[in-house]
C-alpha cells in the first residue's frame, strides 16, 4: 500500500512540473479547449514619415484581439516597434507623432537659449557655421549632415520607463532592430543593449544622419539591408508573420528631375531590392500589409498624422485572414495585462559618471551638470544641461544612461568629441550692393578649440575685400564653469570712412589702415549676458583717396579703456521670433593708453522680438554720445545702410552723437525648414550730431525699407529697397549679414 502511495505521489509531481513548464500562451490556449496558439510576429519596415501608418496597423490588431508575441523594425518602423514593445500604447504613439515637433528635432542647431554666450557671439560673424575640419590628411567632414542629438534625447525620453532593461526579450514584447554595418554592408540584428540606442542606430539615413556606434561596429540605416525584417521576426519564434511594407514605390521616369530625385531614386531601388527578398519568403500562413499612403514622402513629417488612418483601412481591408489569429477576450486580456508598461517612479540617482573623450576636462562637464547624486532624476532638467553641453561645439553627441549596479542607480554622461576636430574652417561671404555698384568681403578663419582642458579656443582670420584684415584671437575660460575668461586680440586692416554733404554726394574719401591689440577680462552671466572690461590700443593712417586736394593724410592712436555689459536672449540673429538683446558700453580715451586725445563716450542699443503665427516685428534702437563731443575721427559714431536709414549709403554720415530707432516686420512664407523665406519692411528714424545741443527728435531723418529674405545654410540673404527722405534710394543685396548685425562688415568685433 505504501508503494502505491509512494507511486501516485511521484506521478502527481511530475504533473505538476510538466504544468509549470508549459508556456503561459499555450495554457491560454488549452483552457480554451482549442489548439496552441500559433506565434504571431510583427515585421515592420523603413519609410520615414509614412512609417506612422504602423500605429495604424496596430489599432486594428488590438481591435480584432490579435496578439503579439514578437516584433522586429526598421528605421521608423524600429521606432514604432521599439516603442510599442516597451509597453507604449497606440494612442500614446499616435500623441508622440502628432505633438512631437519633428522639423525641430530633425535640425541639430540646439536652442540659442542653451548656447554658450560665446558661442552666441559667433552670430555676429558671417562665417558659416557648418565648418569641416582640417586634419594632416585635408579636410575632414561629418559623418552625416545631421548628429541628431534632438532625436537622441527625444527617443531616450520616451523608453526611460523601460531603461534599466538590456535583454529585448526582456521587453513585454520581444523585440529587436535591424541596422546596417556601414564597413561591411551586412545586416545588424540588435537585441540587447541599450533600446533608445538600438532604434536611433536602425535610423541612421546614410549621408543625413551620422552613423552610432555598438559594440565596435559603426551602423546606418537598416534599410541598406534590411528594410522588411521578416527573416528575423521568423528566427525568433513567429509560426506566423504580419508584415507591413510602407516603404517609398520607385518614382516614374518623368518625376526624376534633378540630383536629389537621382539620389532618392538610388536608395529607394537598393531599399526595394531586399524589401522584395523578404515579401518573397511569405508562406501562404503570412500577411502582408501595404498601406496606400499617396503622395506622404518619408521626409513628410508635418503629414506623419495624416499616415495612421491609412494603416487603419490597409489592416481592415485584410481582415479576412487576420481575424483567423484573434483570440477570446479573456487570452487577450492577459496578452495586454502581460504587456502594459506603469509609470515607474523617477529613478534616485545614486552615482554621476562621466565619460568623455574630449580634450575638455571632466569637471566642465560637470559643473554644467545641475543633477547631483542622491537626488531624483528630473529628465526635463537633465536635457537642459546636455544641451548646454553640446551648446559648447565641442561634441559630437552629448548622450546620458541609466544602469542600474549592485542595487545603485547610475547616471552614465557620455560626451563624444566631434571625429572632425579639434581644428577647424570656417569659410564666409558678404556682398551688399548699393548704388554705388557691388561691394564684397570673403573671410576664413582658423579654429581650435578646446586647446586645453579649461576650453581655450585659439581663431586666426583673414579678410579679402572691401574691408581687408587680419586678426588672430585667444579666448581662455579661467574656471571650469567656463565663465571667468580672458580675451586677446591682435589686428591689422582698413576701411574706407567717407563724409557726405547733406544731399548724399561724397565729399571726402578717406581710408583707415590700422593696427592694434585687445585685452579684457570677463565674466559670462549664464548663457543668456555678459560683462568685461579692457583695453585696446590701435594706431593707424587715414589717407585721402577722395575728395579736397588741401586735406593732408593724419597719423593717429587710439588708446581705450572700456567696460560693457551685454544680453543677449534672442532666439534666433538673422529672423528673429522671441527675446531681445540689451548692451551697454562706457569707454574713454586716455593719454596714458597711448591716445592722442582724452575723451569719454557711451552707447547703448537694444531689440526686441514679438511673434503672432507667421508675423513677427523687431522693435529697437540704439544711442550714443561723447561727453564734451571731444571725439577724434576715427572714434565718431555711424549711420547708414540698411535699416539703418536704408536710403543712405553704408555708414554715409557720422557724428558725436547717434540716435537710431527702427522697426522690422517680417512674415514667414512657408514653412520650409531648410530654407525658410521672409518678405518684410522696416520703418527707420534717426541721425547724427556734432554737439549735444543739436540732439532733438524733430531733426531726424525718416527711412524704410522692403525686403525679401532667404535663411541659408551659408547665411541669410537679402534683397531689399531702401529709401530716406530728401528723395534718398538705395538698392541692396545681402549675403551673410543679417540687419541687426549691419554695423561693420568686419569679423573683428570687440
Amino acid at each position: 500500500m505504501r508503494s502505491k502511495t509512494c507511486r501516485l505521489t511521484c506521478v502527481l509531481c511530475a504533473v505538476v512540473v510538466a504544468l509549470s513548464l508549459v508556456p503561459a500562451a499555450a495554457r491560454e490556449s488549452s483552457d480554451t479547449g482549442g489548439e496552441e496558439r500559433r506565434k504571431i510576429g510583427l515585421a515592420l519596415s523603413g519609410g520615414g514619415a509614412r512609417g506612422a501608418a504602423h500605429i495604424g496597423v496596430l489599432k486594428i490588431l488590438e481591435e480584432y484581439r490579435i496578439p503579439i508575441d514578437y516584433i522586429s523594425g526598421t528605421s521608423m518602423g524600429a521606432i514604432v516597434g521599439g516603442l510599442y514593445a516597451s509597453g507604449m500604447s497606440t494612442g500614446e504613439l499616435e500623441t508622440l507623432i502628432s505633438e512631437v515637433d519633428w522639423a525641430d528635432a530633425f535640425v541639430d542647431r540646439i536652442p540659442r537659449e542653451d548656447r554658450s554666450f560665446r558661442r552666441k557671439r559667433d552670430d555676429d560673424l558671417y562665417l558659416v557655421k557648418n565648418k569641416p575640419g582640417v586634419t594632416p590628411g585635408g579636410f575632414q567632414f561629418p559623418l552625416g549632415i545631421l548628429d541628431a542629438q534632438k532625436v537622441d534625447l527625444l527617443l531616450k525620453k520616451y523608453t526611460l520607463p523601460v531603461v534599466t532593461v538590456r535583454d529585448f526579450d526582456d521587453l513585454s514584447i520581444p523585440y529587436r532592430a535591424v541596422a546596417t554595418d556601414i564597413a561591411t554592408g551586412e545586416a545588424v540584428v540588435i537585441g540587447h543593449g541599450d533600446l533608445a540606442l538600438a532604434m536611433r542606430a536602425s535610423m541612421s539615413i546614410p549621408v543625413v544622419f551620422a552613423p552610432r556606434e555598438i559594440d565596435g561596429r559603426l551602423l546606418i540605416d537598416g534599410g541598406v539591408a534590411s528594410n522588411l525584417p521578416i527573416d528575423v521576426v521568423r528566427r525568433m519564434g513567429a509560426d506566423v508573420v504580419i508584415a507591413v511594407d510602407i516603404s517609398t514605390p520607385l518614382a516614374e521616369r518623368e518625376e526624376i528631375r534633378s540630383v536629389l530625385a537621382a539620389t532618392d531614386q538610388l536608395l529607394i531601388i537598393l531599399t526595394r531590392r531586399n524589401t522584395d527578398e523578404q515579401i518573397a519568403a511569405l508562406t501562404d500562413d503570412d500577411i502582408l500589409i501595404r498601406p496606400d499612403l499617396g503622395d506622404i514622402a518619408a521626409s513628410s513629417f508635418d503629414r506623419a498624422v495624416e499616415a495612421v488612418p491609412a494603416g487603419v483601412t490597409a489592416a481592415e481591408s485584410a481582415l479576412e485572414r487576420l481575424e483567423r489569429l484573434s483570440v477570446s477576450n479573456d487570452i487577450y486580456r492577459a496578452h495586454l495585462a502581460a504587456r502594459a508598461r506603469g509609470t515607474p517612479a523617477p529613478p534616485v540617482i545614486d552615482e554621476v559618471r562621466i565619460i568623455n573623450n574630449s580634450r575638455l576636462s571632466d569637471g566642465v562637464i560637470a559643473a554644467r551638470l545641475t543633477i547631483k547624486v542622491g537626488q531624483t532624476l528630473d529628465v526635463t532638467r537633465l536635457e537642459r544641461d546636455l544641451n548646454q553641453i553640446y551648446g559648447l561645439e565641442i561634441f559630437e553627441s552629448v548622450y546620458y544612461d541609466i544602469t542600474i549596479e549592485s542595487d545603485r542607480t547610475v547616471l552614465t554622461i557620455t560626451a563624444r568629441e566631434a571625429s572632425r576636430g579639434p581644428n577647424y574652417l570656417q569659410l564666409g561671404v558678404a556682398v551688399f550692393e548699393d548704388y554705388e555698384g557691388p561691394n564684397f568681403n570673403v573671410a576664413a578663419a582658423f579654429i581650435r578649440t578646446p586647446i586645453n582642458g579649461l576650453g581655450g579656443e585659439w581663431r586666426t582670420g583673414i579678410q579679402i575685400g572691401q574691408e581687408p584684415n587680419v586678426f588672430t584671437e585667444l579666448h581662455q575660460p579661467i574656471d571650469h564653469k567656463l565663465r571667468k575668461y580672458i580675451h586677446l586680440l591682435v589686428f591689422a586692416g582698413e576701411r574706407a570712412m567717407n563724409v557726405f554733404d547733406d544731399e548724399g554726394r561724397k565729399l571726402t574719401e578717406w581710408n583707415r589702415r590700422s593696427y592694434g591689440g585687445y585685452a579684457a577680462f570677463g565674466r559670462e552671466l549664464g548663457t543668456w549676458g555678459d560683462v568685461r572690461a579692457g583695453v585696446l590700443r590701435e594706431s593707424g593712417t587715414m589717407k585721402v583717396q577722395v575728395g579736397d586736394p588741401s586735406l593732408t593724410d593724419r597719423d593717429f592712436d587710439t588708446g581705450d579703456a572700456f567696460v560693457q555689459f551685454y544680453v543677449d536672449e534672442l532666439d534666433d540673429v538673422g529672423f528673429p521670433r522671441s527675446g531681445g538683446h540689451f548692451r551697454v558700453r562706457v569707454k574713454a580715451g586716455l593719454e596714458a593708453l597711448g591716445s592722442d586725445a582724452e575723451y569719454e563716450q557711451g552707447e547703448v542699443d537694444g531689440s526686441l522680438a514679438y511673434t503672432r503665427g507667421r508675423y513677427t516685428g523687431l522693435f529697437g534702437g540704439s544711442f550714443g554720445t561723447t561727453r564734451d563731443s571731444d571725439a577724434p575721427l576715427q572714434s565718431r559714431f555711424l549711420l547708414g545702410g540698411f535699416t539703418r536709414l536704408s536710403g543712405l549709403e553704408h555708414d554715409e554720415i557720422g557724428g558725436q552723437h547717434a540716435a537710431l530707432l527702427y522697426a522690422i516686420f517680417y512674415r514667414r512664407m512657408w514653412n520650409s525648414t531648410l530654407l525658410p523665406a521672409y518678405l518684410g519692411a522696416s520703418v527707420e528714424y534717426g541721425n547724427v550730431f556734432e554737439e549735444r545741443s543739436e540732439i532733438a527728435f524733430d531733426r531726424g531723418i525718416a527711412a524704410g525699407s522692403a525686403f525679401f529674405a532667404v535663411d541659408t545654410l551659408i547665411g541669410p540673404i537679402y534683397v531689399g529697397y531702401g529709401f530716406a527722405e530728401g528723395g534718398r534710394r538705395n538698392y541692396y543685396l545681402f549675403l551673410g549679414l543679417p540687419p541687426s548685425r549691419q554695423r561693420s562688415t568686419t569679423p573683428i568685433l570687440f
